[in-house]
């Protein structure tokens, strides 16, 4: 039997609601071609620009893992089914910008001064 791949270590986004909502503005993170499975266009042929924007149309699933989101992209018109780690929220979410802090010495610290 042939072992199926699976991404993020078997994890299931599933057990968790959608990270995007339905018209949700989006960013491609990456540019996306067609793999064979969109119609009508030419297999590589570019789909989405990395940085094109598109809104959350439909939010499907897949290998009972993951969210595929449909992204209708305004730039090219195609709307494309993607996963949630190809694309990022345009607008900011509360806890999105915050900086993970990474080990070593404080900017005070690095300055000479008291920690």
């Amino acid at each position: 039997m042939t072992n199926i791949v699976r991404d993020s270590n078997d994890a299931s986004e599933l057990t968790n609601p959608p990270f995007f909502a339905f018209g949700e503005k989006v960013r491609a993170k990456r540019t996306i071609r067609n793999d064979g499975t969109y119609a009508g266009k030419e297999i590589g042929e570019v789909l989405a620009k990395k940085g094109e924007i598109g809104y959350v149309t439909s939010i499907g699933t897949f290998l009972q893992q993951f969210y595929i989101y449909g992204i209708e992209f305004t730039e090219s018109g195609n709307r494309v089914g993607m996963k949630k780690k190809e694309l990022e929220p345009v607008i900011a979410r509360p806890g999105d910008d915050e900086e993970v802090p990474l080990p070593g010495p404080t900017l005070s610290e690095r300055a000479g001064g008291i920690a």
